[in-house]
């Protein structure tokens, strides 16, 4: 039986807020096993309240700064496939300072025991390079580094590989980061026909590569942009597999958080591919709740605005406004200004155009309730009782998993390296890694040392389909 965990500090501290960015005092308290709680009021007794903030601090990087306030901290940390970036702040430096030392420590003894635990797994950073791969065009740039289309020479198979320089992790100054970097051994034991995968990770000494499945097909939000509309048949094709990729991921406990069409592509066939598993939350079954603000602000479910607790029905409603964008051509709730569009997610009604059939305004109403006890999918039976809607009334769910249902479109692909569907503004840039300058972070031996805990490993055992 495993020890509870030791409570190594605790104590009042100010918390910047994700999208709402307003400083909130909140009582955190800091546990040996690296969870890192915050709370309305200190907790008393042994009953310990519901955290208002709940995430885990292993394997993360502090900076300190004295904007946007003075005594400043910032925890960053990999969650699945994202850096999440959290923002604190201290009654004075030596509180700081004390806080910083206490993150520190518990990261340290945790490093510490996963090493002596001896369990053989493989680090794909001794056994991969850039060499060994051909580099043949870019498709795409984010803030902290590029993602490139590459040709193992080996093999010659094609990958997409997302290159981050470690440079800018320690320079970024953003408050909030959501752009997506890594993706953790939970992603590597996914096996789903619809959820994109993660092949191995390695390191330089500047730089972080993660060699991704390559789905050349294009977003679903760039084709739906290009036909304004879907059919309702197409609708329900590209629906019906999301479904089955969320039962499989609610059937291992873990909850998506950030259904949207740019996380869904298109692979050549012109079958979806879920991406991007940053904002996920594991050990959530259909009892268990929590209380993180995350995720993307036109998707997010009324629940999370209230900031209550909330469980799996969060991913039908962003079900919901995916399928809405898809046969209305348009988001259910939108305006530039967040208070406003969260105001209209939590109290306006939703609306529908007059050439949607009964069913799909009966599918959409449901996964667009605002309750989420009253929501489709809520149940027990969760993704079953979605697939048991007259809308899904000529879906057989064995043919859709097994990938036996013809796509209502296929993406005109002419190779394996095609990038037909990706921005022609960085494909006909030219295709490169340029060298780190002298003095950056390769040479900086005490900055480097913070890279040696982000490892990801191949050889775990897959999750039961």
């Amino acid at each position: 039986m495993s020890e509870a965990p030791i409570t190594v500090k605790e104590g009042w501290i100010l918390k910047r807020g994700e999208y709402i960015k307003n400083w909130r005092p909140r009582y955190f308290r800091l546990n040996s096993n690296g969870e890192f709680r915050g709370y309305k009021d200190a907790p008393k007794g042994k009953v310990e309240p519901n955290a208002l903030n709940d995430f885990r601090i292993e394997k993360s990087m502090i900076l300190k700064s004295e904007k946007p306030r003075p005594n400043t901290f910032i925890v960053r940390c990999f969650q699945w496939t994202t850096l999440v970036e959290r923002t604190f702040a201290a009654d004075s430096c030596e509180e700081r300072e004390s806080w910083i030392q206490a993150i520190q420590g518990v990261n340290a003894t945790l490093e510490n025991q996963q090493t002596n635990a001896g369990n053989g797994v493989k680090d794909d950073s001794d056994s991969f390079t850039m060499d060994d791969f051909d580099v043949l065009k870019v498709l795409g740039k984010g803030t902290l580094g590029k993602v490139v289309l590459g040709r193992e020479k080996k093999t010659g198979e094609v990958f997409a590989i997302k290159v981050f320089k470690k440079e800018a992790f320690l320079q970024e100054d953003e408050v909030e980061l959501e752009n997506s970097l890594t993706k953790n051994r939970m992603v590597q034991k996914i096996s789903h026909p619809f959820l994109a995968s993660l092949e191995y990770f390695f390191q330089t000494s500047d730089r972080l590569y993660f060699v991704t499945e390559y789905v050349n097909g294009g977003e679903l939000f760039f084709h739906l942009s290009r036909d304004r509309v879907f059919t309702e048949e197409r609708a329900r094709f590209y629906c019906a597999e999301i479904v089955s990729a969320l039962s499989y991921l609610h059937a291992q406990d873990v909850i998506y958080r950030d259904m949207k069409l740019e996380n869904i592509l298109l692979d050549s066939e012109g079958h979806i591919k879920i991406t991007d598993f940053g904002l996920c939350k594991q050990e959530i079954s259909y009892s268990d709740t929590t209380k993180t603000f995350c995720g993307t602000p036109e998707y997010l479910a009324p629940e999370i605005l209230d900031e209550n607790d909330y469980g799996m029905a969060v991913d039908w409603w962003g079900t919901g406004v995916v399928m809405y964008e898809m046969m209305c051509g348009r988001l259910p709730f939108y305006n530039r200004d967040h208070e406003v569009l969260f105001n209209l997610i939590l109290k306006e009604d939703v609306r529908f155009p007059n050439r949607l059939s009964e069913e799909a305004k009966s599918l959409l109403s449901g996964l667009l309730e605002k309750d989420p006890k009253k929501r489709l999918g809520y149940g027990p039976d969760d993704a079953k009782e979605i697939m048991r809607h007259p809308f899904f009334a000529p879906i057989n769910w064995e043919d859709i998993f097994e990938k036996k249902v013809q796509p209502p479109f296929k993406p005109e692909i002419k190779s394996d390296a095609d990038t037909t569907y990706f921005d022609r503004d960085f494909t006909q840039e030219r295709a490169r890694l340029t060298p780190p300058p002298a003095g950056t972070l390769a040479t900086q031996h005490e900055e480097q040392s913070q890279f040696e805990k982000f490892n990801v490993y191949t050889d775990d055992v897959p999750l039961q389909k």
